[in-house]
């Protein structure tokens, strides 16, 4: 029941904020607003509902050191999806065509955070760590990161190959970066710096959501294995490479900090003796 009422709480918030900001998409500014508000309702509601269920303090979204982890996870998220960019431009498989729309790109920002946020709080603040704590880091990072990538095939140009691509690096990655932190505000910087960066400033399509109108005018050209296809830059093995590396970091801060919960072991009740007199 507990775990329903968080997924419900968060849920909630995500559905009706998201849906607001598909309805605005035409108006930049409002996007960015309502985008913005998204993302700080859902914090409430994940903080609201998990201290009403669980009793405790909400540790993860602590507000301390806050913003300082928010912008360590962009900054790694902006870098890794430039160094994805560049290894595709350097194959020829990356086009720019001129600027964009700086409204665009604002617009964008909103969308992203939005997105970014309330992801996260469902998939690694919820799911990764209700499941964590019953069967351990490495089941909890592979079921959760396997639905991630799953529900990425609901989008308009998905592809099974995109949704196991969005799996491995994204999936498994942002659950291995909460795992190495302990808190939300890393990866959800990540994931924000990540999409942000490909469809805000880079203008490629993100996870098969067709195109996006950001700080640059683009396109990405080539074999899917290389240029993604029509899934976007995500659906690239050079996009796989970057997640697999990172995870890979992440797991062995987290091990390294003592961080890697086992999984929860079922000891059988002993036999009861029966005495015969």
């Amino acid at each position: 029941m507990r775990v329903l009422k968080q997924i419900l709480a968060v849920a909630v918030v995500s559905l009706v904020g998201n849906r607001a900001v598909v309805a605005v998409q035409g108006d930049p500014w409002l996007t960015l607003a309502i985008g913005m508000a998204t993302a700080v309702a859902a914090v409430l509601a994940y903080e609201w509902v998990v201290r009403r269920t669980e009793g405790r303090a909400v540790t993860e979204l602590a507000r301390d050191g806050a913003g300082a982890r928010i912008v360590r996870g962009t900054v790694i998220g902006f870098a890794m999806f430039a160094a994805v960019i560049v290894n595709i431009a350097f194959m020829g498989g990356y086009h720019v065509h001129g600027s964009g729309s700086m409204s665009g790109m604002a617009g964008l920002f909103g969308f992203m955070a939005a997105a970014a946020v309330t992801e996260e709080l469902l998939y690694r603040g919820l799911l990764f760590r209700l499941v964590e704590e019953r069967l351990g880091t490495w089941l909890a990072l592979l079921l959760s990161g396997t639905l991630f990538g799953l529900m990425h095939l609901l989008n308009p140009d998905a592809s099974l190959w995109g949704a196991t691509a969005i799996a491995i690096q994204a999936g498994f990655m942002l659950a291995a970066c909460y795992a190495a932190t302990r808190n939300l505000w890393v990866p959800i910087g990540l994931h924000f710096g990540w999409n942000f960066a490909a469809a805000g400033i880079f203008g490629v399509v993100v996870s098969g959501n067709g195109e996006s109108k950001g700080l640059l005018d683009a396109t990405t050209s080539g074999p899917t294995l290389l240029s993604g296809g029509d899934f976007g830059p995500e659906g690239s093995l050079y996009a796989v490479a970057a997640g697999l590396v990172l995870t890979v970091v992440f797991l062995w801060q987290a091990h390294r900090r003592g961080r890697i919960v086992p999984r929860r072991r079922v000891v059988d009740a002993p036999a009861a003796s029966v005495t015969v007199s």
